[in-house]
């Protein structure tokens, strides 16, 4: 089966697409794309993942065409950030 990994930072990306068996996990995957050795930073015990944008676990088995997302954590308050650039459309 083909599934893709995406995973992104502000000046760098990389989409990934690799072949796997059947009943492979998502953890499996990740460690077996080579993600990690692009970029160390990743660590999959400690950040969130999904798969088109719905959260799971390690060991979630894949299915063909699924594509692993893997979330940077979020390092300041959205709200802040909103505020400062003027575009919060709250009351």
């Amino acid at each position: 089966m083909k599934i893709g990994i995406a995973y992104a930072l502000p000046r760098r990306q990389a989409w990934l697409t690799i072949d796997l068996a059947d009943g492979t996990t998502v953890g499996d995957a990740i460690t077996r794309s080579g993600i990690v050795e692009q970029f160390p930073e990743v660590d999959p015990a400690t950040q969130k993942i999904g798969i088109f944008g719905k959260l799971v676990r390690l060991d979630t088995v894949l299915e063909d065409g699924d594509r692993i997302e893997i979330y940077r954590p979020i390092t300041c308050d959205p709200k802040t950030v909103r505020k400062r650039s003027g575009s919060d459309n709250g009351p």
